[in-house]
């Protein structure tokens, strides 16, 4: 008996001790692979082999032409799988972010720019660079398998300056994300992904959550999102243009099914707007704030509105937030009782039907407004 105790205590040991040599040299083969994919732009403090995984410390993105720093990171970790000693692909089992920051940006003109984001020219040049290299390589690169990707209290900054000069500024926080089952080159698959985040704002943080699933290569999804205790005022510059009283304090919850395949959304889902406080004078949504704030008092301060945005997002016709704020306009009338009659007689002096109709008269209140200020110059 105590032979085989013997026995089986060495072969444990060298089981883990092969263990242990296979994951190290695992680790090793990833490192040049790493190193060959980082690229311009990018830099890191150092990289150290540890017993189970690859970790890339100091890392940071550089936009080699603007100069813009779009990303950095305390830690990567990467876990690779065994099976990469065996195969000539490279299978990561675990793609770790310790802390990472991002920045994107919009510029007036609409386009995004960001880690790993290119548009208009860069990204054509990009693309005859890419296909270029394939050509040259004969089909001999690396295919790609991460089993998960996850990040651990990272954070984004998004400044847009297409909605307000000085740029405006959303800040995630306490972000953590997850995406599985991702292949390289990209191959259409449902890869499973979760976002959890709390949205700053003037005097209190809101939360995020997105769950659901996304196609990296088609970029159709299907999600769940929800908004939680967020400030109203948090998403001013959006919706000013359509909001021309003051918004005094209000909170957001909101709960949507998003679904884009083929490059078109369909999101329906519901929104409520709570302790909503709003000064008389100007328009809301195309509701005069007189109107609106009579009606608040007698229903708490609080709306329950719901929409149904559709559109095909590659039409440069479509705006998702003008449609988002259409129908929530349309949504108010509905949610405060203003019957489709008074709406419409106010402007046009007849009968309004249906939902075209309805907004046509909501539009036309908004020109009937505009009037008013002109006469009064």
């Amino acid at each position: 008996m105590k032979k085989w105790s013997i026995l089986a205590g060495v072969l444990a040991v060298l089981l883990v001790g092969g263990y242990l040599v296979l994951v190290f040299y695992a680790v090793k083969l990833v490192q040049p692979r790493l190193q060959k994919v980082i690229g311009p732009g990018f830099a890191l403090e150092e990289i150290k082999l540890k017993t189970t995984y690859l970790s890339a410390r100091g890392i940071q993105y550089e936009d080699p032409q603007s100069k813009q720093k779009f990303f950095r990171a305390e830690e990567i970790r990467v876990y690779p799988s065994l099976f990469s000693l065996l195969t000539k692909s490279l299978r990561i089992k675990e793609l770790t972010f310790l802390q990472p920051s991002f920045f994107i940006y919009r510029s007036r003109d609409g386009h995004m720019a960001g880690p790993w984001m290119t548009t208009g020219k860069e990204k054509e040049s990009e693309n005859k660079e890419v296909s270029g290299g394939e050509e040259k390589k004969g089909g001999e690169s690396t295919e790609v398998q991460i089993d998960r990707i996850q990040i651990r209290n990272g954070s984004i900054d998004f400044e847009d300056v297409k909605v307000e000069d000085p740029p405006y500024r959303l800040k995630i926080r306490k972000l953590d994300f997850e995406i599985r089952d991702i292949r390289y080159p990209l191959a259409s698959l449902h890869s499973p992904v979760t976002l959890d985040g709390k949205i700053e704002g003037r005097t209190q943080e809101g939360s995020i959550r997105i769950k659901g699933w996304i196609d990296v290569k088609t970029m159709d999804l299907e999600t769940s999102l929800e908004v939680r205790g967020m400030e109203v005022k948090t998403l001013e510059p959006y919706y000013r243009k359509r909001v021309t009283a003051e918004v005094e304090s209000g909170m957001m919850e909101m709960h949507s099914q998003i679904v884009l395949k083929d490059g078109r959304i369909g999101a329906p889902g519901e929104l409520d707007l709570i302790n909503l406080h709003i000064k008389e004078g100007g328009t809301v949504l195309w509701i005069p704030a007189e109107t609106l704030v009579s009606l608040l008092e007698k229903k708490g301060h609080r709306i329950e509105a719901r929409f149904n945005v559709k559109g095909n997002m590659e039409n440069p016709q479509f705006s998702l937030q003008e449609t988002f704020l259409t129908q929530i306009g349309f949504s108010f009338a509905q949610a405060l009782g203003i019957p489709v009659k008074v709406v419409g007689e106010e402007v046009l002096h007849g009968t309004l039907k249906g939902e075209k109709g309805l907004v046509e008269g909501l539009q036309s209140i908004e020109n009937l407004f505009k009037k008013k200020k002109e006469e009064k110059r």
